[in-house]
């Protein structure tokens, strides 16, 4: 639980009202009155312009209601309402945030931490611009000259590769997925949903004539075998009747793999995403440009290779080239790929598919646009940009953050390290708590007023893990042996188990490469990563985790009806909003209005199921609760089971029915490590789990790792956090660098070793950490 703080230094809502007066005739403040975005409680205050302000507090306290969801979403909002009705007609519909008024403000830029498109076509170069600008660069001064820019797009005909359409990739089917080749057809060789024995495909199949069903498929003529896998669609007679044969690969290409996966069942999307293996193209070896693109050169290297350089190693390349016919385009590119470098990210390819960045690289990789435009005077508003960085890279970061304010800009950032609270000219910090114990400005001002005020920011921004006095000793190791994944050099190294272990290193020394690709996967392993939750506005906690399932069962059981009726998804659901519990109006080029549903009131669920009671409580009142409140309701069965986890992963404020759509970064991850919490591994293989966690929160996580290892798991965790790498049993720093300047083990010991003899960037920073009390 957070505990209870006073809230100091701030302006009462009423003074700032009755300031307002003279405060309306100055440009050099935001000014927020009465904002009530999802849990803000009548938030007023007033944010200095041209100026860094940092928005502190537990994660679920309101932050980015307050930041994202009330600041960021009216001032675009304003400037859509300048385009005329038709054009907002093709913009996306964006209501007006739940606040009085909102002044003074200016256009706002959002650089947040959504993945940048899942489109296999969106790479590091298109979204930056980098490879129009290297596709015009080869178009005027390649050799041989082969066309225009396009010819060197593999998002156009004339550019891209014939076999692969310009994707890198093509699709293989593995068959041994497929079928056993040690079985029969009459023992059920073939492991497809929906073609076991018996069943019509299978009949088709096995009374063909083609094949004999009592052989084993290994044992079948080449013929056969060709038959069984690849015949074209073939009129055959089974018994007295004419049917059509398909090879099984055939049919199976045409019955799952031309369908859209997310339309799928469950069961059906799982086989799909094991039958099929992605493999380079042979055609083009992955480059996805046709020959002729392929062809053409500056220097000695194609476009293809400068796609797949490191990007310092190609800044330092395109600095090398002497052509005043292309000088602006150099120019141009150039500040591009310094910038990117500069941002910490030199060691990305321009090829890197964008879907594959994480959330801190996709954020950085927004940041490039910005750094050398000429705006000045709009509000930058940033999620958590020291997301994915080492306290290396946070430096730079700063830096950034600084130079968009020096400009003129009024740069706002959600945050909660302190190396970046640090360097705020402005602090809000809000709480006092999540949910519905926050939503309130606990404090306002400057850094030396946040150390006084005695909020808990206040209190925890100089606080200090200290290294473990006795480490855990492992019971076993996990080898991993000439590990050459992406940048690692033939990496060998013993994971210990059965105590904590943190991988550590500047982003891109080879950590995710490591552990995702050798660890993950194994038998007895759990992976809690940072891909996000699926989940509509349908979906909350109770569903997601399942506690829905035995809360159901509960009220069935009590009432002697179907568990059904108490699904807001099924039969019990309000016929008027159809279980949402709000209707949404879709007013054409307008935003789109939701409205709390008249019949049910927001229950979400039909009279008749409302009148069903467990120990006084209907299902709407049970799914209002917070999961605190609950685990009181259910002290017993699976549904206290759930509740417990949710708990001890610091979500005891989260509603059982709140829409997932509503949860924060914070909230969602570790909604996921919950889950994971119920499955039967040994290993746990958590994957930045501080993301979104205030420092206070980052106590309770600790506990929570120590309780897993305790209770005999071995956890590993690929960490930044100083205090995360204080609190471990044994670290492995990668590095010494990023990209081609990682990927080797660097050291592997105890913190307190590291502290004592490391030389690397991490041993610098955790030793200013731990010694700075």
């Amino acid at each position: 639980m957070v505990p209870n703080h006073q809230e100091s230094s701030v302006q009462h809502p009423d003074d700032l009202r009755r300031s307002d007066h003279t405060a309306a005739d100055s440009h050099d403040l935001i000014q927020v009155r009465g904002a009530r975005e999802n849990n803000l409680t009548g938030v007023s205050l007033d944010i200095p312009k041209r100026r860094l302000t940092v928005f502190t507090g537990v994660s679920g306290s309101g932050k980015s209601s307050l930041v994202f969801d009330t600041i960021a979403a009216e001032s675009r909002r304003l400037i859509n309402e300048t385009y005329t009705a038709f054009i907002q007609n093709f913009m996306p519909s964006l209501g007006r945030p739940d606040v009085d008024s909102l002044r003074n403000l200016s256009a706002a830029i959002i650089v947040d931490q959504e993945r940048i498109g899942g489109n296999a076509r969106s790479t590091v170069g298109t979204v930056t611009d980098a490879h129009t600008m290297l596709r015009i660069m080869f178009s005027r001064i390649g050799t041989p000259h082969v066309g225009p820019p396009s010819v060197f797009s593999f998002n156009r005909a004339e550019g891209m590769c014939p076999e692969c359409e310009g994707l890198g990739k093509v699709s293989e089917i593995d068959i041994d997925q497929l079928v056993d080749r040690e079985l029969s057809l009459n023992d059920g060789a073939i492991k497809v949903p929906g073609f076991g024995v018996d069943n019509w495909y299978w009949q088709v199949m096995a009374h063909s004539g083609l094949v004999d069903p009592t052989r084993k498929l290994k044992d079948y003529t080449p013929e056969q075998w060709e038959d069984f896998l690849h015949k074209p669609a073939t009129k055959v007679k089974v018994g007295s009747n004419s049917f059509t044969y398909e090879g099984l690969v055939i049919k199976v290409k045409r019955l799952y793999l031309a369908k859209d996966r997310e339309s799928m069942q469950p069961q059906a999307r799982a086989f799909a995403d094991r039958a099929v293996k992605l493999a380079t193209c042979p055609a083009c070896d992955g480059s996805r440009l046709n020959e002729a693109a392929r062809s053409a050169m500056i220097d000695g290297r194609t476009i293809t290779q400068c796609s797949a350089m490191q990007i310092d190693d190609l800044a330092e390349f395109v600095r090398s080239i002497r052509n005043t016919s292309v000088g602006p385009v150099l120019e141009t590119l150039r500040e591009t790929l310094d910038s990117l470098a500069g941002i910490g990210l030199g060691y990305l390819s321009l090829d890197r598919e964008s879907s594959t960045l994480s959330g801190g690289e996709a954020q950085r990789v927004k940041m490039v646009r910005h750094l050398s435009s000429s705006l000045t005077d709009v509000t930058y508003v940033f999620d958590e940009p020291t997301a994915g960085l080492h306290p290396h890279d946070i430096r730079r970061m700063n830096d950034l953050l600084l130079q968009l304010r020096d400009k003129g800009n009024t740069v706002l950032v959600v945050e909660h390290k302190p190396e970046t609270i640090r360097i705020a000219d402005h602090v809000v910090d809000l709480g006092p708590g999540a949910g519905t114990a926050g939503g309130r400005i606990c404090f306002a001002g400057d850094l030396a007023g946040l150390r006084k005020s005695g909020t808990l920011t206040g209190r925890y921004l100089d606080h200090r893990v200290p290294l473990r006095e006795k480490a855990r000793r492992p019971d076993g190791h996990l080898p991993v042996r000439n590990a050459s994944l992406h940048n690692l050099r033939d990496v060998n190294v013993d994971i210990p188990l059965g105590v904590l272990t943190v991988i550590t290193g500047v982003a891109g020394s080879g950590k995710s490469s490591l552990i995702h690709g050798y660890v993950a996967g194994q038998d007895g392993v759990v992976v809690a990563d940072q891909s996000p939750i699926r989940g509509s506005r349908r979906s909350n906690p109770a569903t997601y985790t399942g506690l829905l399932d035995p809360i159901r069962s509960a009220f069935a059981k009590a009432n002697g009806v179907k568990p059904g009726l108490f699904s807001a998804n099924s039969e019990g659901a309000c016929p008027a909003c159809k279980g949402i519990g709000l209707i949404y109006t879709d007013l054409a080029m307008m935003a789109e209005v939701a409205a709390v549903c008249e019949e049910c009131e927001g229950k979400r669920f039909t009279p008749k199921v409302l009148s069903y009671q467990l120990r006084g409580k209907n299902i709407s009142e049970v799914l209002g609760m917070s999961v605190t409140e609950a685990r009181e309701f259910f002290p017993t069965g699976q549904a206290r089971v759930i509740l417990d986890r949710l708990g001890a992963v610091g979500l005891g404020y989260l509603g059982l029915g709140q829409p997932l759509t509503t949860l924060s970064g914070g909230e969602r991850q570790r909604l996921k490590l919950a889950i994971h919490m119920a499955k039967n591994g040994t290993t746990y293989v958590l994957d930045e789990p501080t993301t979104g966690l205030h420092l206070a929160d980052v106590d309770q996580l600790l506990a929570l790792l120590d309780r897993l290892v305790d209770d005999g798991n071995t956890v590993i965790v690929i960490e930044h956090h100083q205090a995360v790498m204080a609190h471990a049993d044994w670290i492995i720093d990668l590095g010494p660098g990023a990209g081609h300047d990682g990927g080797q083990v660097v050291f592997t010991g105890t913190p307190a070793e590291l502290v004592d003899t490391g030389t690397s960037l991490t041993a610098v920073h955790l030793r200013d950490y731990v010694t700075q009390r």
